[in-house]
């Protein structure tokens, strides 16, 4: 068995070489290839013990404005780290008056099947139209507030104490140093990609064409 870490992006390169055409410059990760062709199991190819991923946005109205909401994190083998770099926007999209707790829930019906009509960042679904309505719910507020919820700027997960990244270590202080190095890392990655959410203020995502309404249908 093969533990490499991996992207999504790999395929692309991956693809180039099984075809053996030459691999763009434009491509920055890399070809799968030797690790599909290796004899080798478990770690094979020492640089890939990490995997870097990012968010900008999924449904381009879910916030007012049309703004995103950026995320980037390093995955390791024992960690998970995120830097949310706009805390204050709700990450899964506006509450559409839900963050009040005087605010009556929608019809079931409608948040099961409608997105649009609160937290339109996440998918419409029985699940969601469920934890809506019992987000006052003493077992279920925390959960709520978990899926809902705005979050920190950084958040840490130790994946070996805790698998489903349900408890943050961001601000622990035994973490500290495992923080540290995690931002470090990730910083170093998105500098090296001239990530915009770092060279940019305001970054570019913020504006057309990232972000607007969509175009008109002829």
């Amino acid at each position: 068995m093969v533990e490499d870490f991996v992207n999504l992006m790999d395929l692309g390169p991956t693809f180039c070489e099984a075809g053996r055409i030459e691999i763009p410059d434009s491509m920055t990760a890399k070809s799968l290839m030797p690790l599909l062709t290796s004899a080798e199991s478990g770690q094979v190819d020492e640089s890939r013990d990490f995997v870097v991923t990012g968010r900008e946005r999924h449904v381009h109205v879910a916030r007012e404005g049309f703004l995103p909401y950026p995320q980037r994190s390093l995955r390791t083998k024992d960690f998970i780290y995120i830097i949310n770099f706009e805390p204050d926007r709700w990450p899964m999209g506006d509450p559409k008056g839900l963050d009040d707790p005087a605010t009556p829930a929608p019809d079931y019906e409608k948040l099961a099947y409608e997105t649009f009509v609160a937290y339109p960042d996440l998918d419409a679904s029985p699940t969601k139209a469920w934890m809506i309505h019992h987000r006052e719910d003493h077992d279920v507020e925390p959960l709520y507030q978990l899926a809902f919820g705005k979050r920190p700027r950084e958040e840490l997960y130790d994946l070996n104490e805790d698998p489903h990244y349900l408890h943050n270590v961001a601000n622990d202080s035994r973490y500290a140093n495992v923080r540290q190095m995690m931002e470090e890392r990730l910083l170093a990655v998105l500098r090296t990609q001239d990530d915009p959410r770092l060279l940019e203020q305001p970054c570019r995502y913020e504006f057309e064409p990232y972000a607007g309404p969509l175009p008109e249908q002829p």
